[in-house]
């Protein structure tokens, strides 16, 4: 699986977010900066947040972003499926939907059993947990093997 910078900068806006504790919006621009994330890309980026109720902009003085929904209650599946599609695809379809000749079939269950990994874990954290620095000990007990660390 490789993460997407779209994906990687939008879950870290949204912690910036998240962490704001009076829940006052906040400027692209601010938020880009604090991240270090390239001002229109991070537009780009919130505009699909917008479009799946992740966010919501706010006109005015004090205007800027805010999250549309409770950080409690997004998950960072959810932000990978807003801003870069399905968890796992194999050219552009969803694993279910590709279909191999009688030698190769094999292959779809593999596609299918990733997926299943990756929402293991990315369903299970949420970005309040991010903003917190506390995920869930089903996820920090992947971390704990060494072999999880190793680039292979």
């Amino acid at each position: 699986m490789r993460v997407s910078a779209k994906s990687d900068y939008a879950l870290r806006a949204l912690i910036e977010m998240a962490t704001r504790q009076d829940g006052r919006a906040v400027s692209a621009e601010e938020l880009g900066r604090l991240q270090e994330i390239p001002h229109g890309f991070l537009q780009a980026i919130l505009a699909d947040l917008r479009r799946a109720g992740i966010v919501m902009s706010q006109r005015g003085q004090s205007g800027g972003w805010r999250m549309g929904r409770t950080p409690e209650s997004v998950s960072v599946a959810d932000v990978i499926r807003a801003v870069d599609g399905p968890l796992v695809s194999v050219y552009g379809l969803r694993p279910e939907a590709v279909s191999y000749n009688e030698s190769a079939d094999v292959l779809q269950h593999v596609w299918i059993a990733a997926r299943r990994s990756l929402r293991d874990v990315f369903e299970q954290v949420s970005i309040q947990q991010l903003a917190d620095g506390k995920l869930p000990k089903a996820v920090t007990s992947r971390t704990a093997d060494e072999d999880a660390w190793q680039p292979h």
